[in-house]
C-alpha cells in the first residue's frame, strides 16, 4: 500500500518539468521548495525530505494527501517528485508536490496584520477548517499538528489543511525517545493535557483540542502562551492552563458568543466531553452565515494591508 502513490503513472512529476527553484521553507523534516512547473504554467511546492530515510513516511503523508486532498479545505497533492534536487545532493530524492499557496499561512496572515483578521474571514476560516478537518476525520486520518502555520490561504484567502507529517505517527513510540522535539510530537501550545503521558495514543480528540487553541488565536490574532517556555507549556496545560477568553468582547460581533463555547468545549481537560467535527463544523456554518454578506469587502481590506506589505518589502 505504501508504494502505491508511487505506482500511480500520473503521479509522478520529473526534473526536467520544473524550473526556478527557490528554497521557501525548511524545518526537522527537510525542506520545502517553491519550483515553476514548465508544462502547466503554474508554481509548485515541493517538500523534500531531509533524508533518503524519510522516503516511507514521505510515501505515507502523501497517500494521506491522496485520500484527501480533493476537498476545498486541504491542499491539493500534485504527485510524486523524483530526481535529483537542486540542493546539490548526488543521490535521486523523493519529494511531494503541491500546490503552492502565495498568500501564506494563518500565522502569517496574524503576523502580518498584527492581530486578528476582520470577523467575517475569522468566522470563514474556522468554518473552513472545520470543513476540512471533519473531512480527514471521516477518512480515517488523523492530522495531529493543526495550527495556524499549517493552514495555508490561497489567493482569495480560503484556507486549505497542510502538512500531514505527523498524520500517523503514534506518538507513544516518540514520547519514550529522551527529546521530544515538535517535528514529531507536535506543538505543546497545541497539544492537549492527556497527550504529555508518555503512553498516549493518539484519536481524533487530540485534533480537536488544537482546533480549540486555533480557533482562539484566529480570533485574538496572536499566539496562545507568547512568553511561556514549551517546558512549561508541558507542564502547565494539564493543570489546566488555557489561552484567556476574558479578553475577548463577546458582544462585539454576532456569532461570536457561541464560537467562544465552542473552542472552550474544544479545549476541555476531558476527552469526552470534546465535541466532534462534525459539530464544530455546524456551529461554525451558522456563526460564517450571519456574516456572509460581509465576506467580499472583509478579504478585500486584508488584501489590501498584504499587497502593501509585499510591495514595501520590494522596495
Amino acid at each position: 500500500n505504501m508504494q502505491l502513490g508511487l505506482q500511480h503513472p500520473n503521479m509522478s512529476i520529473e526534473t526536467e518539468n520544473l524550473e526556478k527553484w527557490k528554497l521557501i521553507g525548511f524545518g526537522g523534516f527537510g525542506q520545502v521548495f517553491k519550483a515553476r512547473h514548465k508544462k502547466w504554467r503554474c508554481d509548485v511546492a515541493i517538500k523534500l525530505p531531509r533524508d533518503a530515510d524519510g522516503d516511507i513516511e514521505l510515501c505515507e503523508e502523501a497517500n494521506h494527501m491522496a485520500q484527501v486532498s480533493f476537498h476545498s479545505s486541504v491542499l491539493r497533492l500534485y504527485g510524486i517528485y523524483s530526481g535529483y534536487p537542486p540542493n546539490g545532493g548526488q543521490k535521486i530524492q523523493l519529494g511531494i508536490v503541491m500546490e503552492f499557496m502565495d498568500r501564506g499561512s494563518v500565522q502569517t496572515l496574524l503576523e502580518t496584520l498584527s492581530g486578528p483578521p476582520p470577523y467575517p474571514l475569522a468566522f470563514r476560516l474556522a468554518y473552513e477548517i472545520a470543513q476540512g478537518m471533519n473531512f480527514l476525520h471521516e477518512k480515517g486520518i488523523l492530522h495531529h499538528d493543526l495550527k495556524p502555520s499549517n493552514v495555508l490561504l490561497d489567493g482569495d484567502l480560503h484556507a486549505k489543511l497542510a502538512d500531514f507529517g505527523l498524520s500517523r505517527v503514534s506518538t507513544s513510540v516518540l514520547m519514550n525517545s529522551k527529546e521530544m522535539s515538535t517535528v514529531k510530537g507536535g506543538t505543546p501550545e497545541y497539544m492537549p493535557p492527556e497527550s504529555f503521558d508518555p503512553l498516549y495514543e493518539p484519536v481524533r480528540k487530540f485534533d480537536i483540542y488544537s482546533y480549540g487553541i486555533l480557533l482562539w488565536s484566529i480570533i485574538c490574532g496572536k499566539k496562545p502562551f507568547p512568553d511561556a517556555d514549551p517546558g512549561l507549556v508541558k507542564v502547565r496545560i494539564p493543570k489546566g492552563d488555557r489561552p484567556p477568553c476574558k479578553e475577548i468582547d463577546q458582544t462585539k460581533a454576532e456569532g461570536l458568543r457561541e464560537l467562544v463555547g465552542l473552542m472552550e468545549r474544544c479545549w476541555d481537560g476531558d476527552p469526552s466531553k470534546r465535541p466532534d467535527f462534525g459539530e464544530c463544523d455546524e456551529i461554525t456554518k451558522d456563526v460564517f452565515s450571519k456574516h456572509r454578506a460581509g465576506i467580499h469587502h472583509a478579504v478585500g481590506q486584508v488584501m489590501k494591508k498584504l499587497v502593501q506589505l509585499t510591495l514595501s518589502f520590494q522596495k
